[in-house]
């Protein structure tokens, strides 16, 4: 048998070298400059908010009304993206659900982000509905856009 003071001893040991092994280290290649310029918080994160774009009630068959608010639509993600408000945007495939896109704006709440969707002529004009949702990713999401326009081959 183990005296209880032994097994009180290894007891803390376990205990002590288990939070040992799950205790976080710094990163080597922290850049602290670029994480504060991104906004940044201890682990490289930040807060976005996430907008599901869905099939609106206008159901309009005028072709030359629904091409007028889609150039509107690309108009306002291009210029959004090159304000730093929207960080993704993009179609997602036919599904069962009437979801058309999503928009990632760079700011921390919904009511900012409703602001920006107002700005959407689609939107405004409930060619799209619009669900939004606080969501958390990495403060370097917006850097993949510097590299998008040397990618793009074919602009909207």
């Amino acid at each position: 048998m183990m005296a209880p003071i032994l097994r009180s001893f290894l007891l803390c040991s376990l205990i002590f070298f288990s939070l040992q092994a799950v205790a976080q280290k710094e990163n080597a290649a922290y850049d602290k400059a670029l994480a504060d310029s991104l906004g940044a918080d201890d682990y490289g994160m930040k807060p976005y908010v996430l907008v599901i774009l869905k099939t609106g009630s206008n159901q309009t068959e005028n072709k030359m009304l629904r091409d007028s608010l889609f150039r509107g639509h690309m108009q306002n993600i291009n210029r959004l993206a090159s304000n730093g408000k929207l960080v993704v945007a993009g179609p997602l495939q036919k599904n069962n659900k009437d979801y058309r896109g999503i928009f990632i704006f760079n700011v921390a709440t919904i009511q900012e982000a409703e602001t920006l969707v107002m700005e959407d002529p689609a939107v405004r004009e409930k060619i799209f509905d619009v669900e939004f949702y606080q969501w958390y990713g990495s403060a370097a999401l917006a850097q993949y856009l510097k590299y998008h326009d040397r990618i793009e081959k074919k602009k909207h």
